[in-house]
């Protein structure tokens, strides 16, 4: 991931948290870098660890992995099971990677609501005074579309059953595959989507009425 550029005094830091802006501020730091011929990083902060992040979390950084890839970005950043507060987070990154350009979107959304109004602002323009930072407004009935799709994950598993797997909730012997069932609200049936780690990768599967039909649809990405 990432070529040599031709400009190197300067670099560009986008900041990302969950919702579906995170792309749009990826392609903005893009476009910057690709006009100024620099180095482009993509950072996303998280108090809890990187297999414990619920299946919205996580599908936004397999998303944001892949376009990392595909716009051929200088490094992809997860800092998860952070405990410092984010703004000496950020400082850190930016020191260690030589950033000059910082964006962050104002959103209100998630913890990236507290961090981009002014009280962080100010925290953060007195721990990085040495960048320039831009803040880009970003469109909160996007989130609102996707807002309350699955309820809270709880923990599963995969048996074998017939030419495919079906999920279950107590361990057993002939269980394959332990994670987490995030099932879809609004249905009586076990509708949802599964993750689990299998090979140091990360997994999900949709499940249908209980059912995983055709494990080909097993869709698995690197951590």
């Amino acid at each position: 991931m990432g070529k040599v550029k031709g400009r190197m005094d300067e670099s560009i830091l986008v900041c990302v948290y969950y919702g579906p802006n995170g792309e749009r501020l990826i392609r903005r730091g893009h476009k910057m870098a690709t006009i100024m011929d620099c180095p482009l990083y993509i950072l996303t902060v998280d108090p809890l660890p990187y297999d414990e992040f619920d299946a919205e979390k996580s599908e936004y950084v397999e998303k944001w992995q892949a376009l990392a890839e595909e716009l051929d970005v200088e490094e992809f950043i997860i800092q998860d099971n952070e405990k410092r507060p984010f703004a000496k987070v950020i400082k850190e990154v930016a020191h260690s990677r030589n950033i000059t350009q910082i964006i962050i979107g104002q959103t209100a959304q998630s913890r990236w609501e507290e961090i981009t109004k002014g009280s962080f602002m100010n925290v953060l323009l007195r721990e990085i005074s040495f960048v320039d930072f831009h803040v880009v407004s970003v469109d909160r009935a996007i989130k609102d579309e996707i807002d309350g799709i699955f309820e809270k994950g709880v923990r599963a598993y995969l048996m074998e059953d017939g030419d495919g797997f079906r999920v279950c909730f107590t361990l057993s012997k002939e269980a394959r595959f332990e994670g987490i069932f995030f099932k879809e609200i609004g249905t009586d049936f076990n509708n949802g989507i599964f993750k689990f780690m299998s090979n140091n990768k990360m997994c999900q599967v949709h499940v249908t009425d209980d059912q995983v039909t055709d494990p080909s649809l097993f869709n698995c990405k690197v951590k």
